[in-house]
């Protein structure tokens, strides 16, 4: 078989930076409709835990994502058993948080390729209860699934942006013949990145020496970083139930 071409240009381009081939998405205030795609192992939704506040950015937690040894989960814990507030309020800080991530192709942006979407628990409950109606079926398939309209608001007074995902009334392709058709689908499904490989990863010891200079007052700003975090009271249950009370 002769070699594909366009394949090896598709390649050369990622080397270079081109492309948006890994871009993450985030919506802005207003409606943006998405299409969810379909992933080979048949979940489309990945979850991750992750640590903020310690580094220049976030981080994957040892602990939660791969049951490595982990001198932060262990840190943690201590100052929750603790029992005094302001070691829960410096345990609420360096938690590992959950966030949640799908493949999504931007209606209006389908030239930008497969992005990828991070979201909140209650946007992930959402979606679930989408795909598990039987109404909708798949919402992810190439030929009948179903774009989703995301409204994204900040209300005044909340503490946090809020997300509605409302499913359109009537079934569509992923793909259709003004965006390349078919074949532009099985190009785009090639290009789902590897999500594994999207996000840091620290060894445990480099986590450890993270943790020594933030106990030396050392820890970097982390200012640009988009911290995703739960209000105490749900912190508070999830550390609970994650300790046993």
């Amino acid at each position: 078989m002769a070699i594909d071409l366009e394949k090896m240009r598709a390649k050369l381009d990622a080397a270079k930076g081109k492309g948006n081939k890994t871009g993450f998405w985030k919506p802005q205030e207003g409606k943006t409709t998405i299409r969810i795609v379909p992933t080979p192992d048949g979940d489309p939704f990945k979850q991750y835990w992750f640590h903020y506040n310690l580094a220049s950015h976030g981080f994957l937690s040892p602990k939660r994502n791969f049951n490595e040894d982990d001198a932060l989960d262990e840190f943690v814990r201590g100052l929750w058993k603790s029992g005094t507030e302001e070691d829960k309020k410096l345990a609420r800080d360096l938690m590992a948080k959950q966030r949640f991530f799908a493949p999504v192709i931007v209606r209006g942006e389908e030239e930008r390729g497969v992005q990828v979407w991070g979201f909140g628990k209650m946007a992930y409950q959402q979606l679930l209860e989408l795909v598990l109606n039987p109404d909708y079926g798949d919402i992810t398939d190439t030929e009948e699934g179903t774009d989703l309209e995301i409204k994204y608001e900040k209300p005044a007074g909340a503490s946090f942006p809020k997300t509605t995902i409302t499913p359109r009334r009537r079934t569509s392709p992923m793909c259709s013949d003004a965006v390349g058709g078919s074949d532009e689908c099985a190009k785009l499904l090639e290009s789902i990145p590897d999500f594994d490989s999207l996000f840091e990863r620290k060894t445990p010891a480099e986590v450890q020496e993270l943790l020594n200079k933030y106990l030396d007052g050392e820890n970097a700003s982390n200012d640009d970083v988009a911290k995703y975090t739960d209000t105490s009271t749900s912190v508070d249950a999830a550390f609970n139930d994650l300790m046993g009370a």
